[in-house]
């Protein structure tokens, strides 16, 4: 049977909720009246998270895909591993702990499938959007710092490029992250770089926040690796050929 929609899931220390996520998404395949491939991918994680994973799917769902390999090679690896793995027509990612709930997922699938758009991201910033938990005041200042220096310099009108929701018909997903480097967290503004350079027609859609706060980014740390990777994108656009081919679209 033809798989209709890959659902990725990266996840990376995740042990202390990843049983509920695993059980929900169960819950919830059952009811989508749509064959669809759950991957699951395991992101070196230290923790008991592979082995919590492991048992479910031997006792309660056999249906779930489990990639894993032993070392942490970041979230844009992991996507990327799991998009390039997929069998469905439409390919989907959500973060770990399904944040923005499967609604939300539903959504996305709805403007890859019906209305036909190439790439579907979620926006957190969109004045429908909701957050049902409340950030720290240091999340929100450097979230609001790099999103004014993306939107502006590198991905000019987009005001939220690292919502954990993003969704890619088949072609656009095989064509994007086959040539993805990033592989850190800097990865999705990588993607919408290469989607902007290259036309893909993309979908904005208003999220309602309801996941943890938990996050793996230290921000310090983090925030200069994102810095350093996103300002050598137009280098690597223009100058390394690693971004070249002929577009997909269809």
């Amino acid at each position: 049977m033809e798989v209709v929609l890959s659902l990725i899931v990266p996840v990376y220390n995740a042990e202390i909720f990843i049983l509920d996520t695993l059980t929900r998404i169960t819950e919830w395949k059952k009811e989508f009246p749509h064959n669809t491939q759950i991957i699951i991918v395991d992101d070196g994680s230290k923790d008991k998270t592979k082995a919590v994973i492991e048992q479910y799917i031997n006792g309660k769902d056999n249906s779930i895909e489990l990639l894993e390999y032993g070392q942490n090679k970041g979230k844009g690896y992991a996507v990327r591993a799991g998009m390039l793995a997929a069998k469905g027509k439409y390919r989907i990612f959500t973060d770990a702990d399904i944040p923005f709930g499967f609604p939300a997922i539903e959504r996305i699938f709805y403007y890859l499938d019906f209305k036909e758009f190439d790439v579907c991201i979620g926006n957190r910033k969109s004045e429908n959007s909701q957050y049902l938990l409340q950030r720290g005041f240091m999340r929100k200042l450097s979230s609001q710092i790099f999103t004014f220096i993306i939107s502006r310099y590198v991905v000019t009108g987009v005001n939220d490029t690292q919502c954990g929701l993003k969704g890619f018909r088949a072609h656009a997903a095989d064509f994007l992250f086959s040539r993805s480097q990033i592989d850190g967290f800097a990865f999705d503004v990588e993607i919408l770089y290469i989607c902007y350079k290259y036309e893909f027609d993309f979908k904005r859609l208003p999220v309602e926040f309801e996941g943890n706060n938990i996050s793996t980014i230290r921000l310090g740390k983090s925030s200069i690796e994102m810095f350093w990777a996103i300002m050598c994108l137009p280098f690597r656009y223009h100058f390394s050929g690693k971004y070249k081919g002929s577009s997909p679209k269809i």
